[in-house]
């Protein structure tokens, strides 16, 4: 009498159960299925058919009869990693900070002409970005199959229309043109959230945006964004797998480097200390560009080793380009693949893959699945205690000592912030002993 079917935009681990379907689900990768401009997806994909047996499962494997497996038929029991508890509390965090909190800060900007753009941005810039989303949108993609004209589609996205959208204080029933319903979410802050238990590679919480019903878009394993800062760990443990220490040295100032036919003069948010020798372990601390570039420069100028080490961490974006400049995060990564590389930290040199599922039950209740941790050793764990040492002085002293005064975090934590040009990205990743968790906003 009380049953009620869940819609699969609601409850817990919507993001999660999403992703999983279409993973399961999906089928060899074919490049003549792909656009041009779908590169970075094609590689992504072709990699996790040859490496992950979690991907395409569905197609991958056969029933006795011959059959492959149907996800909505077939009777399947998934068992994932996912701690129910932990995702509860994830999703009320992601939800109670980015909206209580970051959402409203974010909007005192509504003076500025360009909100909820940067003032960096020129007007033609603006447009060209609405532009792009609106050519994305379900309804200018529907129109354009039925044969609309441009004119056609331009007016209809420019004729107000009722609907329902999103807000923090619930659904809310308004009129506005699509393309001012474009602008409207424009607005919201998103936001992504991976969790994963270090030595097994056990994904315990999984948040993939805000609310899945209105932002579907998957900023946990789909989104690739900016990294900045949170790529300094990287370059700090290849010198440190050089033999350097903690406590070595580095002028304090700024320098030019030659980069191709160019130069290249990083700058730095604050001149605290400057031209002063400080320690590598303070130049984490305090997210010290010039110190990162230089470090940089003496171990890989050229950035190739960084770009391959970067494979080895699990990073499987196609497009990074070997460069001095690569040392400061201007390469997309996702959270999922944060976390992941982050793992090695907390797990003495050893990466672990995510892991979603551990095992898959036929209708009998037989295991025709199981799924096993998938590691490789990065760097050494001589380097790793050296990396955490220094990870947790940026908690401690640096840029993550918020956590310490405001939000009243008492026991040991590692850590490293980022944040990208005119804030668009802000990143943490903070370790714990049993537990790696990536954020991005």
């Amino acid at each position: 009498l009380n049953f009620k079917r869940v819609d699969h935009k609601q409850g817990l681990g919507t993001y999660l159960r999403e992703y999983l379907r279409t993973y399961m689900t999906a089928k060899e990768p074919r490049k003549s299925r792909y656009k041009t401009w779908q590169r970075q997806q094609y590689f992504e994909d072709s990699l996790a058919w040859a490496t992950n047996p979690l991907y395409g499962w569905c197609n991958k494997n056969e029933k006795k009869d011959g059959s492959h497996y149907d996800l909505y038929t077939d009777g399947l029991k998934v068992y994932t990693t996912i701690d129910s508890r932990m995702q509860a509390y994830a999703e009320a965090a992601v939800w109670n900070h980015v909206g209580g909190y970051l959402q409203k800060e974010f909007e005192k900007g509504k003076k500025s002409a360009n909100f909820p753009y940067s003032n960096n941005l020129t007007k033609s810039q603006i447009q060209e970005i609405l532009d792009r989303s609106m050519r994305q949108s379900d309804r200018y993609v529907r129109m354009k199959a039925e044969g609309a004209s441009a004119s056609e589609i331009e007016t209809a996205f420019a004729t107000p229309v009722e609907m329902t959208v999103f807000s923090y204080e619930g659904e809310k029933d308004t009129v506005l043109t699509p393309m001012d319903s474009i602008k409207y979410y424009k607005k919201f802050l998103r936001s992504g959230l991976v969790s994963i238990e270090p030595t097994t590679g056990y994904v315990k919480a999984y948040v993939g945006g805000l609310n899945y019903a209105y932002f579907q878009y998957d900023m946990a394993s789909m989104g690739r964004r900016q990294v900045g800062s949170t790529m300094k760990p990287f370059v700090y443990a290849m010198a440190m797998e050089d033999g350097m220490e903690p406590t070595d040295t580095i002028r304090n100032i700024q320098r030019t480097y030659q980069v191709g036919e160019n130069t290249w003069s990083p700058r730095n948010t604050s001149e605290s200390r400057y031209g002063e020798d400080v320690t590598l372990k303070w130049g984490l601390s305090q997210s010290n560009n010039w110190i990162t570039a230089e470090l940089m420069y003496q171990t890989d100028p050229d950035g190739f080793r960084l770009a391959k080490y970067l494979r080895e961490y699990g990073v499987a974006n196609a497009d990074i380009y070997p460069t001095l400049a690569l040392c400061l995060g201007s390469c997309d990564i996702t959270v999922a693949e944060m976390a992941s590389a982050y793992t090695a930290f907390a797990n003495k040199g050893i990466r672990c893959a995510p892991i979603l599922v551990t095992h898959i039950e036929d209708v009998h209740g037989n295991i025709v699945a199981d799924f096993s941790p998938r590691m490789n050793e990065v760097i050494s764990e001589e380097s790793c205690y050296k990396m955490i040492d220094m990870l947790q002085a940026v908690v401690n002293q640096g840029t993550g000592i918020r956590l310490r005064y405001r939000y009243k975090f008492e026991t040991p934590i590692a850590g490293k912030t980022g944040t990208t040009n005119s804030n668009s990205d802000g990143w943490f990743v903070g370790i714990v002993p049993r537990l790696v968790t990536a954020c991005w906003v």
